[in-house]
Order: C-alpha cells, then structure tokens, then sequence
C-alpha cells in the first residue's frame, strides 16, 4: 500500500509563532518584516509519505544461452516465473534537515546484505531519483530523503532474483509516491540499468497490484494492465519480455549453503560444448494449453552443467530431490544455487520438504504467482 504514514511540525512552537503572521519584528529597526528563514523556522505539516511493496522471487522454466555480444554480455532465450516467495520492501518519504546530505538511506533486518549503495534498491532510488531530477528540476530543493527498509525472506544470492526484485519494489513505490506517473515500459527501460532481471520483477510486481485490487495512478503503470504478467518470455540479456499464462504450480525450493558467482558461471560456459537445450518453444504452447506434463519434458537449464562442476554442493541437492521422485525432475534456477522441483499437489512434495530441509535450512514450499488477466 501506499499512504500517509504520520505528521509532525518543523520548527518549535516559540519560533513558529511570528511566522504565523507572516512576519518578525525586527528590534533593530522597530519594524515588522518578512522572515529571510522561511524553510527552517516556517511552520509547517510535513506528511511523512509511506509506501509497502512485495518483492517477489522468480524460478526459470528454462533457461538457454543463444550467443554472446560483443560487449560481454549473452544472448538469452528463458521463461520466468514469479513465485510466492517475497521480500517485504517499506520506502519511507521524510524530511531531510539541512545538515543532512545523504538522500538514501537503507535499512534491513538481515546482515547479509549490504545496506549501501552498492545494493540494488538504493541504486534504484538513485535511477529514480535522476529521472525525477530531469522531470521536475524545481522540486530540487524541496526534495526529501528517501529510507527503504528491506525485510528479507528470499535467500540471497540464490538464482531467485531477490536482489532485483528489491531494486524493482523500489521503483515501484518511488513512482507511486512521488505521483511521477512513468509507464511500465518506461520503468523497465529504467530497470535493465540496475540489472537484466529487473524489468520481469517490475512486470511482476505490477501483475499483482492489478489483482490485489489496489488503487494506482489513473496514468502510468496501470494504463498497461495487458502488458503485466508474473510468467514471461525473456530475450535479448533478459530485458525484452513477452507476457505468458502463468504456470499454476507448488514449487519446492532448496538452496545450498553457498553463493554462487553469476559472472564466474557465465565466464565458464562454452557455448560450442552445449549438448542439450529447452524446449521453449513447447513450453510456451504448454503454458497456453494447460499441458503440465509436456512443460516437465521441455524444462531444462543449460548453466546448470556448468555451475555443478563449480559448485558440487548443487548436484548434491539436485540429486537428493530426484531420488524422492515427483511431478517434475529437480532444476537449477538461474545461475544457481537454488534448485527447485513443480508438482500439481501440495502432498507430493511435503514428504520430500523435510527431507530436504534436513540437508539445506533454506528450503521452502510455495506457489507460482498466479494472476487472472481477465
């Protein structure tokens, strides 16, 4: 939600006072004037501005790797998958005191992630902020500081996105409280400069405002309800998105206790060694059919080779779930290294979630976010 969170005067009562008169008496001349302090001494009601947003992780269905650019970057062809699984993500509008330069703050509960600016929310308060700058450059001096506050529940570093879905919530909530109006598409366009999953997580996120019912601006991102999906194909580096049906799944989830290098991953992977590839394609007309089935033969990962020979504790998880046996065999989602396993049943795989919780604490059972569009 986005709301008012609280009032508060600025200035004390004493100095507030002769400004209630519009002006001072000044004793050096026996005049009434007009106050030269207008912003410190003025008495105002400054509204403390508050905004909530989930954060949401996503799984790929699939997941391949087409070429490489010239620039370093690959070429990506995937379907994601939004899930239940979220972090809660509160961005605070507050007064700013002259003496104050710092206009993010950011806090979390979690001492895992860095609460600086090399963390993608407070990065993407800083995009965001940019863009306001050139929109409005006669609100600058009245600018407020901006406090996120992060309260994690998605592993970090995990092939889940957390730390893009953060950065999109904020964007998201900016965009709302600063009633700056910017479409979906253009906050994606704003997104891939925080990172290539970010325009899904916005996407996401904005398919879940329209079914919570919401209020949003009358512009903006809620004129494009039919562009917003929590499944989607990606390409390009992952920012050019096609919105699919989403997947109606229960989703086992199981992260080793490692971090794993996304850079490192990439780096190692040859694409003229890749031996199997999804079947996107049947894939997407699985989603649109309804054939869960045909999706299970077509999902496949084509870093999850390489980032098993980097890393053997993921081939260890991954094996543990394939053993029990269920709907679907395990997969790797992104670059790892979460790995996860869809049943159409929640009783297929309770079984196996303790099971697993036994072998790695962060493992978790939930559902695909699923959005009706109608």
């Amino acid at each position: 939600y986005c709301g008012l969170g609280a009032y508060f005067f600025r200035g004390s009562l004493k100095s507030a006072i002769p400004i209630a008169r519009k002006r001072q008496y000044n004793e050096a001349n026996g005049k009434w004037q007009m106050t030269n302090d207008k912003w410190r001494k003025e008495l105002l009601m400054i509204a403390i501005k508050e905004c909530n947003k989930k954060a949401y992780a996503k799984i790929n269905l699939s997941l391949d790797v087409i070429g490489k650019k010239a620039n370093g970057y690959h070429e990506v062809r995937m379907i994601m998958q939004a899930i239940n699984l979220y972090d809660s993500v509160t961005v605070r509008l507050t007064e700013r005191s002259e003496s104050d330069s710092a206009r993010v703050r950011l806090t979390s509960d979690s001492k895992e992630i860095p609460c600086d600016e090399t963390n993608l929310a407070w990065k993407a308060a800083t995009v965001l902020l940019t863009n306001k700058r050139e929109k409005r450059p006669q609100d600058l001096q009245r600018e407020p500081a901006i406090h996120i506050h992060i309260e994690k529940k998605i592993p970090i570093a995990a092939g889940l996105a957390g730390g893009s879905a953060d950065g999109a919530a904020v964007l998201h909530a900016l965009n709302e409280l600063f009633e700056l109006e910017l479409s979906l598409q253009e906050l994606m366009e704003l997104g891939v400069k925080l990172g290539a999953d970010v325009p899904f997580c916005l996407m996401a996120q904005a398919a879940s405002v329209f079914q919570e019912g919401a209020a949003l601006q009358k512009k903006g991102v809620a004129a494009q309800k039919n562009a917003a999906s929590t499944c989607a194909e990606a390409t390009g580096i992952g920012e050019c998105l096609s919105p699919l049906p989403p997947l109606p799944s229960f989703v086992l989830l199981s992260k080793p206790p490692i971090a794993v290098s996304t850079a490192e991953v990439y780096g190692a992977l040859d694409l003229s060694k890749i031996e199997q590839r999804p079947g996107t394609d049947e894939i997407i007309e699985s989603l649109r059919s309804g054939e869960q089935s045909r999706l299970y033969k077509n999902m496949y990962n084509v870093l999850e080779k390489v980032s098993c020979f980097l890393y053997p504790e993921i081939s260890d998880t991954k094996n543990a779930m394939d053993l029990a046996g269920a709907a679907a065999k395990a997969m790797m989602s992104g670059s790892g290294p979460t790995v996860f396993m869809l049943a159409p049943e929640k009783s297929m795989l309770e079984p196996l979630l303790h099971k697993m919780k036994a072998l790695n604490r962060e493992t978790f059972l939930v559902e695909t976010l699923v959005i009706d569009q109608k």
